[in-house]
């Protein structure tokens, strides 16, 4: 089984600073659980990149090159190819993602 490179891109390791900013208001101790959690379920993908769903909102219009893993309450999406997984997004899973992608696009 070959190990792929696991990338962060800017958009993904923004959202991840915020979402930790956002914790650590309440509880630094919590936000970097958070944190560890989150980049280790990332890091896990270099072995089994396919083990995420296809992102269901992006399936129903037949986008099936991005998958998700889901580490509550977050969803963690991202593609890979046959040397790197990229870590696209990391979103709240309680907010609409068709949504958070419309306003990402108009940005």
């Amino acid at each position: 089984m070959d190990e792929r490179e696991v990338l962060w891109t800017e958009t993904a390791r923004r959202d991840l600073e915020h979402i930790i900013a956002f914790i650590a208001e309440d509880s630094p101790a919590h936000a970097l659980a958070v944190s560890e959690r989150i980049e280790g379920r990332c890091g896990e993908l270099d072995r089994l990149p396919a083990r995420g769903r296809v992102v269901p909102e992006l399936r129903v219009i037949d986008v099936v090159a991005y998958r998700e893993l889901v580490e509550g309450p977050w969803r963690i999406v991202y593609r890979y190819d046959d040397r790197a997984v990229y870590v696209v997004a990391v979103l709240d899973a309680r907010r609409d993602l068709t949504s958070l992608l419309l306003a990402r696009l108009v940005r």
